[in-house]
C-alpha cells in the first residue's frame, strides 16, 4: 500500500520556467507530493487567492510581478500564506528587508537543502495554526454550551481566580441567599466559610494551587444573613472566558451527603491495603496528565511490583497475602511525602504519583525505597517474610498525550528488570530498541531507520556471453537488536502494511548511489540492479526525483536497473510500463524478475520494455531433473527469441551451467560464483 502523504500546495514566483521546475523536484524529492501554481501577474495572484496555498517561494526578480508586491497582496488580503524570499546573495540588509516586509525567511537562492529545512518548518508551523484555529472555533463552541449548562445546574458552581469570584450560577446564589450575581463579583470566597474555618480554607486553596491537595474541602459556610450551614467544596482546575481559574462546587451537607461521601471514599478505595483502587487512581493519572498539558506542571509515575509475587502467594496463602499487601502498603505511605497519591493498581502491584517533580528527580528517594523493602522484615502468621520490587518510572508532562500511556510505560520498564530489585527510568529512544528487540518488526524497520540499521549487501551477475561490464544486484538486510540480519522476505511485508515501503526504496537507491558512485570514480563500468516495491511502482514522484539524485551523484542513469516483480508488475502493469518507459528516455535500465511464476507471464512482458528478464528461482531449483531442464529452455528460447537478455539466478553448483550454456542464458547469479557481501569485489573477467 502507497503511504499517505499531505500534498503541499506550493506558489512559485520565478519567471524561469526551468527554475520553477527545479525547486518543484526539490519538494518531491524531499518526499513531499506537491500541487504547483507558477504566479505571472498580480491579476494570477488575486485569482489564485480564490483557493487555499500552504506556502509562497518569491524568486530575488520577476518582471511581471515583483516580490515586495505579492507580500503586499497577502498582507493586505490577510491571508495566512507564510512566505520564503529568495535572494541573490546572502546580503545581511537584503535579509532584514524581506522580513521587514513579510517574508518568513529569506536566504541566498540555490541553498537547496536550507530552502527544504525552511520549508518544513514554516509548513509545520502553518499547520499548527490552523490546527489551533480550529480548535479555537470548536473550543467556543463547547464555551456555549457548557456556559448553558452551569446556568442550568442544580449543583451550586462557581469559579474562582485568584480567591474572587468571577462567576456563579443561580444555584450558588440561592445556597448563600443572593439575588444577583453581581452582588458576588469581586467578593472573596472566603468570606463565605465561616470564620473558625477560614484559616483551614485559606491553607486548602493554597495547598491546591500547588498540587499538594486533592481538591475537597468539609467545612463551614454563611449566607449574606448571617445563617451557617456545613458545606462540602470539591475544586477542579478550569478556564473562564480564556483565563485560567478554579471551579468550585458546594454541596450543602446533610445525612444523605455525608452518606454520599463515604460511599464515595469506599468505592475510590481498596477494600485489603486502604489506599486508592486501580480505578480511582487511573482518574487522578488523568487530570495529573491533563494539567501537565494544561499548565506546563509535571508529574512522576512509579510503577512498583512485587518480584516473586506468585511463589509468595502459593508460601503464605490468600489470608498472608492480603496481610503482607497491607504491611507493604504501611510502609510505602512513610516513604513518599504527603501530597504523594498511592494505589493499588493490580494484584502484585502499587502506584504512586507525586506532582511537580520529574523522574530524575524522585530517582534517589526510589532506590532508598527498594533498599528499605529489602532489608525490611515483613511477620506473616509468625513467618519472616523478606520482599524486593521492581520499579518502573515515567514522565506525565506536555508530550504525554495520555495517562493510559504512561502506565504502560511505567509498567514496561517494570518488566524489563528481569532480576527484580531494581529500577528503570523510561527512556524513549531505548524504548524503540526495546520494542524491536520484542519482535515488532515495524519497531525494528522504524529504529533501523533511525540508527542506521540496515546494511547493503552486492552480488554478482555474471555474463556467459562475453559482456565485459560489471554487474551487481543490491540485497538489502535488517540488523536486528540482537546483531542477526534478517532477510527482507522476514520485514518488507510488514514495512509494506505500516506505509514505509517507499522510505525503504529510497534509503536503498540512495545508499547504493553513493557507493555505485564512489566505485565507478576508481574506474569501474558498474551497474546496480536495485529492486522497487510495489508502492514505489505507484509513485508518480519516484522517476523525477531519480533524475535528481543520478544527476546530483553525477551518474549516468544507465548504471541503474530498476527491478519489478512480475507479480506486482501484472497488478500495477499501467504504472510499470510509465515507470520503464520515463526511466529509458533518461537512457536508464529496467529488468522484470521472478518471470515465469505467471500463467501467462509473456502477457505482461508483452506491455514492458525491460532491458532484462530474471527467471524465478523454482526454474533453478528445477533443473536437476529433466523435466525442469526442458521448461527452462522453452522459455529462455522464447524470451531470447523477443531479443530479451535473460538471468538465471541461484547457481549453487558447476553442474547446471553446461545446461544454461547450452539454453544460451545471458547472465547467471548465486552462490556459486560469489555470496552476497558488503564490497563490490568480484573479479570480472576484462577484455584483453
Amino acid at each position: 500500500m502507497a503511504i499517505e502523504k499531505k500534498t503541499v500546495r506550493l506558489l512559485i514566483l520565478e519567471d524561469s520556467q526551468n527554475e520553477a521546475e527545479r525547486l518543484v523536484s526539490l519538494f518531491r524529492n524531499a518526499g513531499r507530493a506537491t500541487r504547483v501554481h507558477r504566479l505571472t501577474s498580480s491579476e494570477d495572484l488575486a485569482e489564485c487567492l480564490q483557493q487555499t496555498w500552504d506556502l509562497l517561494i518569491a524568486a530575488p526578480h520577476s518582471e511581471n510581478l515583483s516580490p515586495a508586491e505579492a507580500i503586499a497582496t497577502l498582507r493586505r488580503l490577510a491571508r495566512d500564506i507564510p512566505i520564503i524570499q529568495l535572494l541573490p546573495d546572502n546580503d545581511s540588509d537584503a535579509i532584514t528587508e524581506a522580513l521587514a516586509l513579510g517574508a518568513q525567511d529569506a536566504l541566498p537562492q540555490g541553498e537547496d537543502e536550507r530552502l527544504i529545512l525552511v520549508a518544513d518548518r514554516e509548513l509545520a508551523n502553518l499547520d499548527e495554526r490552523r490546527a489551533r484555529r480550529s480548535a479555537e472555533i470548536a473550543l467556543r463552541e463547547a464555551e456555549k454550551r457548557c456556559q448553558l449548562l452551569l446556568d442550568s445546574s442544580v449543583d451550586a458552581i462557581a469559579y474562582v481566580h485568584d480567591g474572587m469570584h468571577i462567576y456563579a450560577n443561580r444555584a450558588y446564589l440561592e445556597l448563600f441567599g443572593y439575588e444577583e450575581a453581581d452582588e458576588l463579583e469581586g467578593m472573596p470566597m472566603i468570606d463565605l466559610v465561616a470564620g473558625r474555618d477560614q484559616a483551614l480554607f485559606r491553607d486548602f486553596l493554597k495547598n491546591y494551587a500547588s498540587g499538594r491537595s486533592e481538591g475537597m474541602l468539609q467545612c463551614n459556610g454563611v449566607g449574606a444573613e448571617g445563617r451557617q450551614f456545613r458545606m462540602r467544596i470539591d475544586l477542579s482546575p478550569a478556564t473562564y472566558d480564556g483565563e485560567p481559574c478554579i471551579q468550585a462546587v458546594l454541596r450543602a451537607e446533610s445525612i444523605q451527603s455525608e452518606l454520599e461521601e463515604k460511599l464515595r471514599e469506599v468505592s475510590s478505595q481498596d477494600r485489603i491495603t486502604g489506599l486508592f483502587n486501580r480505578n480511582h487512581f487511573l482518574e487522578l493519572l488523568e487530570t495529573a496528565c491533563n494539567r501537565a498539558a494544561d499548565s506546563g506542571q509535571p508529574s512522576c509515575l512509579a510503577y512498583l511490583r512485587l518480584d516473586r509475587y506468585a511463589q509468595l502467594h502459593a508460601d503464605l496463602g490468600l489470608a498472608g497475602i492480603d496481610q503482607l499487601l497491607a504491611d507493604l502498603a504501611t510502609l510505602l505511605r512513610g516513604a513518599f511525602p504527603a501530597e504523594a497519591q498511592l494505589a493499588r493498581f493490580a494484584d502484585d502491584a502499587f502506584a504512586v504519583l507525586q506532582p511537580g517533580v520529574k523522574p530524575e528527580q524522585v530517582r534517589e528517594r526510589l532506590a532508598a525505597l527498594l533498599k528499605k523493602v529489602e532489608t525490611h522484615l515483613f511477620e506473616v502468621a509468625e513467618r519472616t517474610v523478606q520482599l524486593t520490587l521492581s520499579i518502573g518510572v515515567a514522565a506525565l508532562d506536555e508530550t504525554t498525550p495520555r495517562a493510559q500511556l504512561a502506565i504502560e510505560r511505567a509498567h514496561r520498564c517494570a518488566d524489563t528488570l528481569a532480576d527484580g530489585n531494581a529500577l528503570k527510568l523510561y527512556d524513549p529512544v531505548e524504548a524503540l530498541a526495546a520494542e524491536a528487540s520484542r519482535g515488532s518488526v515495524v519497531a525494528m524497520v522504524r529504529h533501523a531507520l533511525e540508527k542506521d540499521g540496515f546494511r547493503l549487501l552486492f552480488q554478482p551477475i555474471i555474463s556467459l556471453r562475453g559482456d565485459s561490464a560489471e554487474h551487481y544486484e543490491v540485497l538489502l538486510r535488517l540488523v536486528d537488536p540482537q546483531g542477526k540480519e534478517l532477510l527482507p522476505a522476514d520485514f518488507l511485508a510488514a514495512a509494506c502494511e505500516a506505509g514505509l515501503a517507499e522510505i525503504l526504496d529510497r534509503w536503498v537507491i540512495l545508499n547504493a548511489i553513493r557507493q555505485l558512485a564512489a566505485h565507478r570514480a576508481r574506474g569501474h563500468d558498474t551497474h546496480l540492479f536495485v529492486h522497487l516495491s510495489a508502492p514505489s511502482l505507484q509513485d508518480p514522484t519516484l522517476l523525477p526525483w531519480l533524475g535528481t539524485v543520478l544527476r546530483a551523484a553525477r551518474l549516468p542513469a544507465a548504471a541503474l536497473i530498476l527491478q519489478l516483480d512480475e507479480a506486482d508488475a501484472t497488478v500495477y502493469l499501467k504504472q510499470a510500463r510509465a515507470l520503464v518507459e520515463g526511466f529509458a528516455e533518461l537512457h536508464g535500465k529496467s529488468a522484470l524478475i521472478h518471470f515465469g511464476r505467471a500463467l501467462n507471464p509473456f502477457n505482461t512482458l508483452r506491455h514492458l520494455p525491460v532491458d532484462y528478464v530474471k527467471v524465478d528461482s523454482t526454474f533453478t531449483a528445477a533443473l536437476a531433473e529433466e523435466e525442469g531442464q526442458e521448461s527452462l529452455k522453452a522459455l529462455l528460447a522464447s524470451l531470447h527469441a523477443q531479443g530479451r537478455p535473460s538471468i538465471v539466478p541461484g547457481i549453487e553448483n558447476a553442474s547446471v551451467l553446461a545446461t544454461l550454456w547450452q539454453a544460451g542464458v545471458s547472465y547467471i547469479q548465486g552462490h556459486y560464483l560469489q555470496a552476497p557481501g558488503p564490497a563490490m569485489n568480484y573479479e570480472f573477467p576484462h577484455e584483453a
